[in-house]
């Protein structure tokens, strides 16, 4: 399958997980893929997998100047940007009660904030028949205890998509959420536990926990143009935990 060759892609968060099996599926798709993100050794090993089609820039989205500079790569190598994954995100628990400062701000940043600049910054680059992922969340839409903030910046990030689409009338850009549920990532089971986790995932009517590749067949589908007559919207990958 080609459905992305001769495309740039940039994928933030994109050493692991979601962001990595992403990277994965665009690259057998004939996709160039720049995966960003602040753990070098992550990266290194991502692009190891991936090969002669990834580049790895290390960088936070809560570094305006990072982001900048991934750009300003891009626009050097390859002149423009067809797909942004903006994948990057962070969680923490705390009940209401023990909610802090800290704990708002930094999810709020990298969750809220640096999606949003992650995107504004790359619509220089990105022309006619461009896609614009964002990085949901099953929790978007429920209520999960301890767990609010984070939540809340995933039904953010739905609103932000919805008005984005509007934002972006006329220009060929579509923008659409992708809003995984619980997916065995290391970030998810360093949060939640293994234990935990595994019974969230039987909770689903398919019984498990989903995989990364799973989430990236859905993303590769979102960036092509396949999904041409989509905007606004937002895919569930989340095993029917949010839609039975």
């Amino acid at each position: 399958m080609s459905r992305l060759k001769g495309k740039t892609a940039v994928i933030t968060g994109g050493g692991t997980g979601i962001g990595l099996g992403a990277a994965k599926r665009f690259v057998e798709e004939g996709a160039f893929v720049y995966l960003f993100g602040r753990r070098q050794e992550q990266l290194h090993a991502a692009v190891a997998q991936l090969g002669s089609s990834a580049r790895a820039v290390r960088g936070s989205v809560t570094d305006l100047s990072d982001l900048d500079r991934l750009y300003e790569t891009v626009k050097a190598e390859h002149g423009g940007l067809d797909i942004l994954f903006a994948n990057a995100g962070t969680g923490s628990f705390a009940p209401l009660g023990e909610i802090t400062p800290e704990h708002y701000d930094q999810i709020f940043d990298v969750n809220v904030k640096g999606l949003v600049f992650t995107v504004q910054k790359a619509l220089p680059l990105m022309s006619q028949g461009g896609s614009i992922i964002l990085t949901g969340s099953s929790t978007g839409v429920m209520g999960t205890p301890a767990f609010s903030i984070y939540s809340a910046t995933k039904a953010a990030i739905r609103n932000l998509a919805r008005s984005w689409a509007q934002d972006l009338r006329g220009t060929g850009v579509r923008v659409n959420v992708l809003s995984p549920g619980p997916t065995r990532t290391e970030l998810a089971l360093e949060i939640v536990g293994e234990e935990a986790f595994g019974a969230l995932g039987a909770m689903t009517p398919i019984g498990r926990l989903g995989d990364p590749s799973e989430t990236g067949a859905v993303a590769a589908f979102l960036a092509s143009s396949d999904s041409s007559f989509m905007t606004g919207g937002e895919v569930f990958v989340d095993g029917g935990l949010t839609q039975v």
